[in-house]
Parts: structure tokens; C-alpha cells; sequence
């Protein structure tokens, strides 16, 4: 028998009281009367929505802040409060909840999109149970019933004040939580140890990257290897179904990703000069936005046309350079080198055709080119199959923590 088995036979055997939230405690909001200008040079702590809806324990280390007048009234709060997002697009997301876990002797403001419960006794629940409660999967559903709306959710405080909770006793509370933050302490553990273990392989892969490009032998002009061509300047009209036309959102990841693309007739393919249609082997790269300059080779013989938010790099003679060897390159510190002295301090880049074509290149044999490739490919697998591996893991450890932690907070209740 678990020790929790044990402390529910000995203190609740027959079940444990079942109080409402009007029964337990007051619902207060947050700031009120505030412009945006009180929240550019604050003087006090400021909680935002984003800060309830993604921890279970509110984060108080915080750099948001709102300016609070010397003698102004407006609530704060204080250790074992229980937050609740207020709104949602969804009835589902309404009412996510975060709980002040730690004593503070600082002032925290909430934001007025938020609002809490304060407890009348603050000995009858223990913070962290309510941590874990108030997102368990009967709890979720409770306050998901108390939000109404068309295109936005909001939830009533007065039919929050009906949701009913166990409240067992304080051993009994206590030994869940031991059992549960040890659930979301080994997530967390494990989460940490992949990105580590992620961070040194990338910067391994980018050691030997920059070693391998290194040589400066046989000095080219990327414009003697590749022809460098722009998508489409203008927007086409987009039709049903029919060619597809793509642009850097279709290259975020390592592959080009069709799955999601917008259509152009084949008249108006036809029309369209040859420069904006990439063809299988040709390097596809981002040319603005925060994914500046990201390769991907086109491994597909289907009919492409693509947005000037893309540019591609076809090989001259495939008998004396490899795509994959250009493809690597444009990731070195070679490439970006040579970036950085045309940019001149813009803080909008665009990767231009002009001075891309003077870029200088190193050209080993072709052999030495597979050599580089397959050394990099390896380590590029390496790093996918770990960045691939945190988000399946994470995922299975929530899942998991949510199984129990469902069982563990389901209660018979006490008759009277």
C-alpha cells in the first residue's frame, strides 16, 4: 500500500468534503483604470495574462512592470491566491489557472484581462494542490462551463463561484504534491537534458562546418558555379487548384513542405518567366524575415512558381559542384561574412542577386565536396533525430503527468 493510500484510509476514509469556490473564498479582478502609457516606465511588478496561462506556479521573477501612483488603491496578491485568465477565442482556454506559490514581501499587480480567488481561510488548501487542481481535466471542465460568448469567451465570476472542489485533508494534499511536482520536475529535467545535449551537438556541427570550409583553394565567384535567380515580384491570382506557388513560409523546415501552398493557374504558370520556377536539385533560400537566407533543394518534379520572398541557386555543371556542398555553405560563417560587409547597418536585409553573385566560394574536387557533405549530413541527422526527440518526450512525460494527475485529485465525496 502507497503512502497516500495509507493517509486516505486513515483521515478520509469515507470519502472527503466537496466545497464550492462561493463557499471557500471572494473573487476580486485586477487593475483597473490604467492607460497604456502606465505600463512603459512602471515602478511595480505587473503579472500578465501570458505569465497565468503558461505556468502552474506564477512566475514573480519578472521584468513587466506598471506604474502605481503613491496613494492609489489597487489590489495585489498575496501567497495560496488562485488566478484565472479571463478571456478566450475559446470556451476551452477560459479561466486557466496559476497560483502565487511563493511569500513575497514585493508588490505584484495583476493585469485586468485576469482575476483571482482568495481564499477565506488560507490554512484549508495547500497552494501547490491547487496548482495541480485547478488544471486537472474535471476542474478544466467545470470552469470551461462557466464561459459564454460568440467570438470571444468570458467567464462569469458568478458562475465560477458554483464550481465545486475537494478539499482533503492537508497530509493528504501534501503527498500529492510530493507525487506530482516529481512528475513536472523530471519533465522538466529531462527537457533540459535534450536541449543541452542539442545546444552541444549544434555547436559541434558548427565547429566542424566552419573547419571544413576553411580551405582557400580554388576561389570562385558564386556567379562561375550557380545561376542565381528572384521569385515572382508581383502576386498572382490565386485559383482552386492547379500549379502550386510557394514562398519562404514553405521552407521553414529543412525540407520543402508542400502541404500548405496556394495554387496559380497554368496559363498564368505559362506566362511567368522561367526565372521564379525552381526545378528538382535547385537550392531555394529565404530572402527576408527572421529565416533569412535558411536552404532547402527542391527534391521534387512538380511544377513550381514561387514569391519573391525566395530566391534559388542552380547549379551550372552538376559534373563539378554539388548542391548539397552550396547548400551547407550558405550556413558558414564563409557566407555570412560576406553578408554582413553588403548589408552596411540596413536593419531590413534582403539577400540580394547583385552582390550575392560576387560572393567568394572555396571549390575543392568533387570528391573532397562528398567527403565535406556526408561528414555534415551526419551531424545535420544528429541534431534533427534530438530536436525531433525533446518535443515527442515532452510530450509523453505531459501526457503521463496528466494521467495521475487526474486519478490522484479524483475523490469519493464525503456524504453527510
Amino acid at each position: 500500500m502507497s503512502k497516500l493510500e495509507e493517509l486516505i484510509n486513515k483521515l478520509c476514509p469515507n470519502g472527503v468534503e466537496f466545497k464550492t469556490l462561493g463557499e471557500l473564498g471572494k473573487f476580486y479582478g485586477g487593475l483597473t483604470g490604467k492607460s497604456k502609457e502606465d505600463f512603459n516606465k512602471g515602478n511595480a511588478k505587473f503579472i500578465t495574462y501570458k505569465n497565468v496561462y503558461e505556468n502552474l506556479s506564477l512566475k514573480i521573477d519578472v521584468e513587466d512592470r506598471v506604474n502605481i501612483g503613491e496613494n492609489e488603491k489597487q489590489r495585489t496578491l498575496e501567497y495560496g491566491d488562485i488566478i484565472f485568465t479571463g478571456s478566450s477565442e475559446t470556451s476551452d482556454e477560459c479561466g486557466i489557472s496559476s497560483v502565487l506559490t511563493q511569500k513575497t514581501e514585493e508588490k505584484l499587480y495583476l493585469n485586468s484581462f485576469c482575476f483571482f480567488l482568495r481564499l477565506n481561510d488560507k490554512n484549508l488548501l495547500n497552494p501547490d494542490f491547487t496548482k495541480h487542481l485547478f488544471r486537472s481535466s474535471n476542474l478544466r471542465y467545470q470552469i470551461g462551463k462557466t464561459a459564454s460568448g460568440v467570438t470571444r469567451f468570458n467567464v462569469s465570476k458568478k458562475a465560477m463561484e458554483k464550481v465545486c472542489i475537494p478539499v482533503p485533508p492537508l497530509e493528504v494534499q501534501c503527498e500529492i504534491v510530493r507525487i506530482l511536482d516529481n512528475f513536472t520536475l523530471l519533465s522538466a529535467e529531462l527537457s533540459t537534458l535534450l536541449s543541452t545535449e542539442l545546444k552541444a551537438r549544434q555547436k559541434q556541427f558548427s565547429y566542424y562546418r566552419e573547419k571544413l570550409y576553411k580551405s582557400n583553394e580554388n576561389i570562385k565567384r558564386l556567379d562561375e558555379v550557380v545561376d542565381i535567380r528572384l521569385g515572382l515580384t508581383h502576386t498572382p491570382k490565386y485559383v482552386e487548384n492547379g500549379i502550386k506557388f510557394i514562398s519562404a513560409q514553405n521552407t521553414s523546415n529543412d525540407y520543402l513542405n508542400l502541404d500548405h501552398v496556394k495554387y496559380i493557374s497554368q496559363k498564368e504558370y505559362d506566362s511567368i518567366t522561367d526565372n521564379a520556377k525552381p526545378k528538382r536539385g535547385d537550392i531555394l533560400f529565404t530572402r527576408v524575415g527572421s529565416n533569412l537566407g535558411h536552404p532547402v533543394i527542391v527534391e521534387t518534379d512538380e511544377k513550381l512558381c514561387m514569391f519573391v520572398s525566395l530566391g534559388y541557386l542552380r547549379i551550372k555543371n552538376t559534373n563539378s559542384v554539388l548542391n548539397t556542398y552550396i547548400k551547407h555553405w550558405i550556413n558558414t560563417e564563409n557566407f555570412w561574412s560576406q553578408v554582413r560587409k553588403n548589408v552596411h547597418g540596413s536593419a531590413k536585409v534582403n539577400l540580394n542577386t547583385g552582390w550575392l553573385s560576387k560572393f567568394e566560394i572555396s571549390i575543392p574536387s568533387i570528391k573532397e565536396q562528398q567527403n565535406i557533405v556526408n561528414i555534415l549530413d551526419k551531424f545535420e541527422k544528429l541534431c534533427n533525430d534530438i530536436s525531433d526527440d525533446l518535443p515527442a518526450e515532452i510530450e509523453v512525460r505531459k501526457k503521463q503527468y496528466e494521467f495521475y494527475r487526474d486519478k490522484l485529485l479524483t475523490f469519493k465525496e464525503l456524504k453527510s
